[in-house]
């Protein structure tokens, strides 16, 4: 659990870090990302208020970009390509499979913190999909076999 007066120190020399800094708020957030895996919801109201800016434009901003998180990620983060051209070569079916295979939906993490699916909308695969990412390393013509191979190799 994140301690109150950790996230209020570095919180602090976040946006201190940021200061004048015209159009800020997205690398202060991505900033309190790198620092502690996610954006606290507690971190938002004194971003916006050091910002002079609603919480909701806050919010708004945080929610609209989907890397950003609310909560700390699994320890692997498994991303399959929504984008229509990896649809169109059997990206739902993989998606599908993918889910299934965890018990996950998207955004959510499984109960012993092993992986975090989400989705992403196109990795520059295009030619070689379905595409995923796996802590960061792109993956090319994914189909149910590799995926079982993924979440296998993440035991």
């Amino acid at each position: 659990m994140l301690d109150s007066a950790d996230l209020s120190a570095r919180l602090a020399e976040i946006l201190h870090n940021h200061k004048g800094m015209e159009g800020s708020l997205l690398p202060i957030l991505h900033a309190v990302q790198a620092d502690f895996g996610y954006v606290p919801p507690e971190a938002l109201p004194i971003i916006a208020k050091d910002l002079n800016i609603s919480r909701a434009e806050a919010h708004g901003v945080m929610s609209f970009y989907h890397d950003f998180r609310e909560k700390p990620a699994g320890r692997h983060v498994l991303k399959l390509c929504r984008a229509e051209a990896c649809q169109a070569v059997g990206g739902n079916e993989v998606a599908a499979h993918a889910q299934q295979a965890l018990g996950l939906d998207w955004h959510e993490t499984s109960a012993d913190g092993a992986v975090t699916l989400e989705p992403i909308f196109c990795l520059g695969l295009c030619a070689c999909g379905p595409a995923a990412m796996l802590d960061g390393k792109l993956i090319g013509r994914v189909d149910a076999a590799r995926i079982d191979a993924l979440i296998g190799d993440l035991a």
